[in-house]
């Protein structure tokens, strides 16, 4: 795993494999944008299955917090 420093004061933000990787300093506030050196060895991730082949998913995806009706309960025609 790399060591991940701010470039302008050098405090230690993490460590990890990236890509591509925008992070804040805590300790500054500076951005820091980094990228790998070298691109990976693996091959690309995509689709495994055919759009349509997939479950529908609503585009809300907040939930409904504990003990509260969902607000489809909650409308009335």
């Amino acid at each position: 795993m790399n060591e991940i420093r701010c470039g302008n004061c050098r405090k230690k933000l993490g460590e990890g494999v990236y890509q591509r990787l925008n992070i804040k300093c805590p300790r500054c506030g500076a951005f820091n944008q980094l990228s790998a050196s070298s691109a990976t060895s693996e091959p690309p991730r995509g689709p495994t299955a055919e759009p349509h082949d997939q479950p529908h998913r609503p585009l809300d995806r907040r939930q409904t917090p504990p003990g509260r009706s969902t607000p489809e309960a909650l409308s009335s025609p």
